[in-house]
Protein backbone atom coordinates (compact mmCIF):
# COMPACT_ATOMS: atom_id res chain seq x y z
CA UNK A 1 0.00 0.00 0.00
CA UNK A 2 1.31 3.40 -0.59
CA UNK A 3 2.55 5.14 2.18
CA UNK A 4 0.55 7.56 3.77
CA UNK A 5 3.26 10.68 4.91
CA UNK A 6 6.25 11.51 3.92
CA UNK A 7 9.23 13.29 6.12
CA UNK A 8 9.42 17.02 5.52
CA UNK A 9 13.08 18.31 6.10
CA UNK A 10 14.09 21.97 4.84
CA UNK A 11 16.14 21.01 1.89
CA UNK A 12 18.32 24.39 1.93
CA UNK A 13 19.38 24.67 5.47
CA UNK A 14 23.01 24.51 5.23
CA UNK A 15 25.82 22.85 3.28
CA UNK A 16 24.88 19.70 1.25
CA UNK A 17 26.17 16.64 2.96
CA UNK A 18 25.63 13.27 1.77
CA UNK A 19 23.25 12.40 4.11
CA UNK A 20 21.40 15.70 3.12
CA UNK A 21 20.70 14.80 -0.64
CA UNK A 22 20.44 11.25 0.62
CA UNK A 23 17.24 12.39 2.43
CA UNK A 24 16.46 15.77 -0.49
CA UNK A 25 16.59 12.88 -3.29
CA UNK A 26 14.22 10.66 -1.50
CA UNK A 27 11.65 13.19 -1.29
CA UNK A 28 11.94 14.81 -4.92
CA UNK A 29 13.69 12.16 -6.44
CA UNK A 30 16.85 11.83 -8.30
CA UNK A 31 18.64 14.02 -11.18
CA UNK A 32 17.73 10.89 -13.60
CA UNK A 33 14.46 9.83 -12.90
CA UNK A 34 10.85 12.51 -12.66
CA UNK A 35 8.02 12.77 -10.42
CA UNK A 36 4.34 11.87 -11.79
CA UNK A 37 1.28 13.31 -10.30
CA UNK A 38 -1.71 11.02 -10.68
CA UNK A 39 -5.10 11.62 -10.04
CA UNK A 40 -7.05 9.12 -12.78
CA UNK A 41 -7.15 5.48 -13.19
CA UNK A 42 -3.17 5.41 -12.56
CA UNK A 43 -4.03 5.77 -8.75
CA UNK A 44 -4.26 2.33 -9.34
CA UNK A 45 -1.06 0.85 -7.83
CA UNK A 46 -0.83 -2.12 -9.84
CA UNK A 47 -1.90 -0.53 -12.94
CA UNK A 48 1.25 1.73 -12.52
CA UNK A 49 3.73 -0.83 -12.12
CA UNK A 50 2.81 -2.67 -14.93
CA UNK A 51 2.69 0.61 -16.90
CA UNK A 52 5.74 1.97 -15.14
CA UNK A 53 7.72 -0.70 -13.25
CA UNK A 54 10.13 1.38 -11.87
CA UNK A 55 7.40 3.69 -9.78
CA UNK A 56 8.02 4.34 -6.38
CA UNK A 57 5.46 5.85 -4.19
CA UNK A 58 6.00 9.21 -2.45
CA UNK A 59 3.19 10.15 -1.22
CA UNK A 60 -0.11 12.18 -2.02
CA UNK A 61 -0.61 15.39 -3.28
CA UNK A 62 -2.87 18.22 -4.57
CA UNK A 63 -2.95 20.47 -7.66
CA UNK A 64 -4.46 23.69 -6.61
CA UNK A 65 -6.76 25.95 -8.73
CA UNK A 66 -8.08 22.79 -10.48
CA UNK A 67 -11.46 20.67 -10.60
CA UNK A 68 -11.48 17.07 -11.66
CA UNK A 69 -13.86 17.05 -14.55
CA UNK A 70 -14.10 13.64 -17.79
CA UNK A 71 -13.85 15.95 -20.76
CA UNK A 72 -12.34 13.27 -23.15
CA UNK A 73 -13.92 10.53 -24.49
CA UNK A 74 -10.83 7.45 -24.62
CA UNK A 75 -11.07 5.15 -27.80
CA UNK A 76 -9.41 2.51 -25.57
CA UNK A 77 -11.65 2.36 -22.64
CA UNK A 78 -14.91 3.65 -24.70
CA UNK A 79 -15.84 6.17 -21.75
CA UNK A 80 -14.96 9.11 -21.11
CA UNK A 81 -11.37 9.97 -18.84
CA UNK A 82 -10.30 12.04 -15.74
CA UNK A 83 -9.15 15.66 -16.61
CA UNK A 84 -7.73 18.24 -14.49
CA UNK A 85 -9.51 21.82 -15.35
CA UNK A 86 -8.87 24.90 -14.14
CA UNK A 87 -11.59 25.78 -11.28
CA UNK A 88 -11.07 28.75 -8.86
CA UNK A 89 -11.16 28.04 -5.46
CA UNK A 90 -10.84 24.07 -6.19
CA UNK A 91 -8.20 21.17 -6.00
CA UNK A 92 -7.73 17.84 -7.57
CA UNK A 93 -5.59 15.17 -5.20
CA UNK A 94 -3.59 12.28 -6.32
CA UNK A 95 -0.74 10.53 -5.57
CA UNK A 96 3.00 11.16 -6.69
CA UNK A 97 5.24 8.68 -8.21
CA UNK A 98 8.90 8.74 -8.99
CA UNK A 99 9.50 7.00 -12.52
CA UNK A 100 12.44 6.77 -14.73
CA UNK A 101 12.90 8.45 -17.93
CA UNK A 102 12.09 5.34 -20.07
CA UNK A 103 9.18 4.56 -17.65
CA UNK A 104 7.70 8.48 -18.42
CA UNK A 105 8.19 7.89 -22.43
CA UNK A 106 6.29 4.01 -21.76
CA UNK A 107 3.51 5.89 -19.68
CA UNK A 108 3.09 8.59 -22.61
CA UNK A 109 2.51 5.76 -25.03
CA UNK A 110 -0.61 4.90 -22.26
CA UNK A 111 -1.47 8.21 -22.35
CA UNK A 112 -1.89 8.95 -26.13
CA UNK A 113 0.80 11.32 -25.79
CA UNK A 114 4.22 11.95 -28.30
CA UNK A 115 5.74 15.25 -27.50
CA UNK A 116 5.73 17.44 -30.43
CA UNK A 117 3.00 15.25 -32.36
CA UNK A 118 -0.09 16.80 -33.37
CA UNK A 119 -3.72 15.59 -32.62
CA UNK A 120 -2.31 14.09 -29.03
CA UNK A 121 -5.19 12.90 -26.49
CA UNK A 122 -3.55 15.10 -23.96
CA UNK A 123 -0.52 17.32 -23.21
CA UNK A 124 1.84 16.27 -20.05
CA UNK A 125 3.27 19.90 -18.37
CA UNK A 126 5.28 20.21 -15.49
CA UNK A 127 3.06 21.21 -13.16
CA UNK A 128 3.37 22.55 -9.16
CA UNK A 129 1.76 19.85 -6.53
CA UNK A 130 2.21 20.05 -3.03
CA UNK A 131 2.77 17.00 -1.08
CA UNK A 132 0.07 16.34 1.36
CA UNK A 133 -1.58 18.82 0.39
CA UNK A 134 1.16 22.02 1.97
CA UNK A 135 1.93 24.80 0.19
CA UNK A 136 5.07 24.70 2.68
CA UNK A 137 5.96 21.56 0.61
CA UNK A 138 5.88 21.86 -3.36
CA UNK A 139 6.92 19.84 -5.87
CA UNK A 140 7.23 20.08 -9.67
CA UNK A 141 5.68 17.15 -11.25
CA UNK A 142 4.48 15.83 -14.73
CA UNK A 143 1.35 15.91 -15.35
CA UNK A 144 -1.39 14.98 -18.25
CA UNK A 145 -4.40 17.27 -19.14
CA UNK A 146 -6.66 15.75 -21.85
CA UNK A 147 -7.42 17.75 -24.79
CA UNK A 148 -11.20 17.87 -25.04
CA UNK A 149 -13.71 15.84 -27.48
CA UNK A 150 -16.78 16.84 -28.26
CA UNK A 151 -19.64 14.92 -26.21
CA UNK A 152 -17.57 12.66 -24.47
CA UNK A 153 -19.83 10.72 -22.42
CA UNK A 154 -19.60 9.54 -18.95
CA UNK A 155 -17.16 7.25 -17.41
CA UNK A 156 -17.50 3.83 -17.44
CA UNK A 157 -18.93 2.54 -14.14
CA UNK A 158 -15.45 0.38 -14.14
CA UNK A 159 -13.18 2.93 -14.82
CA UNK A 160 -15.23 4.86 -11.86
CA UNK A 161 -14.49 2.28 -9.27
CA UNK A 162 -10.81 1.93 -10.82
CA UNK A 163 -10.35 5.79 -9.57
CA UNK A 164 -12.29 5.63 -6.12
CA UNK A 165 -10.02 2.13 -5.31
CA UNK A 166 -6.86 3.84 -6.22
CA UNK A 167 -8.37 6.97 -4.20
CA UNK A 168 -9.13 4.45 -1.01
CA UNK A 169 -5.60 2.49 -1.55
CA UNK A 170 -3.90 6.27 -1.29
CA UNK A 171 -5.99 7.21 1.70
CA UNK A 172 -7.17 10.75 0.08
CA UNK A 173 -8.51 13.05 1.58
CA UNK A 174 -12.08 12.22 3.18
CA UNK A 175 -13.46 15.81 2.14
CA UNK A 176 -12.16 15.15 -1.45
CA UNK A 177 -13.23 11.50 -1.84
CA UNK A 178 -17.10 12.46 -0.67
CA UNK A 179 -17.15 15.71 -2.60
CA UNK A 180 -15.51 14.69 -5.56
CA UNK A 181 -14.69 11.32 -6.63
CA UNK A 182 -18.01 9.57 -4.74
CA UNK A 183 -20.13 11.95 -6.87
CA UNK A 184 -18.59 10.98 -10.23
CA UNK A 185 -21.54 9.71 -11.89
CA UNK A 186 -20.81 6.69 -14.65
CA UNK A 187 -22.72 4.65 -17.22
Amino acid sequence: MPPRGLPFVCLDAGPETAAGRGVRDAMLGSMENVLYFAYGSNLDSKQMKERCPSARAKGVAKRPGHRLAFTRRSGYRRCAVADAVPGPECEVWGAVYEITPEDLAALDGCESYAPGRKGNACERRQCEVWLEGDPQHPVTAEVYFANPTPDPGLPSLEYRQQILDGARDWRLPQAYFEGALERIQAE
